[in-house]
């Protein structure tokens, strides 16, 4: 088992910036990727980012590539996600999730922090 904790989330006018944080425990030696999502009120879940744990290599959604990073502390078992220049439509609940086996699906998901952007 693999538990997932998000925070960071907060209200943030438009053009700031946020820095959000994962931390995993439990199994954390199994996990293969993570990745950030995040869904909007009466939206899908939508796809952010994700990183690969042991390469570091990453990937972005085109709606946050050039404003968003994905990084990650084996140290720390934790994931952040840097969010900058945000905009209105990145309010959303941002969650985090954990893929054990490459090739499948998202095993473990966070419970998620909300982020809202507003003046």
């Amino acid at each position: 088992q693999v538990q997932l904790v998000e925070s960071g989330g907060g209200l943030v006018q438009p053009g700031g910036s946020l820095n959000l944080s994962c931390a995993a425990s439990g199994r954390t030696s199994s996990i293969n990727t993570m990745a950030w999502f995040r869904q909007a009120p009466g939206k899908e879940r939508g796809f952010i980012a994700r990183i690969r744990w042991s390469s570091g290599s990453t990937y972005y959604a085109d709606s946050v590539k050039g404003r968003f990073t994905i990084s990650r502390d084996n140290a720390k078992n934790t994931v952040y996600l840097q969010m900058n220049s945000l905009k209105p439509e990145d309010t959303a609940l941002y969650c985090c999730a954990a893929v054990i086996v490459p090739g499948g699906g998202y095993d473990y998901w966070g419970q998620g922090t909300q982020v809202t952007v507003s003046s």
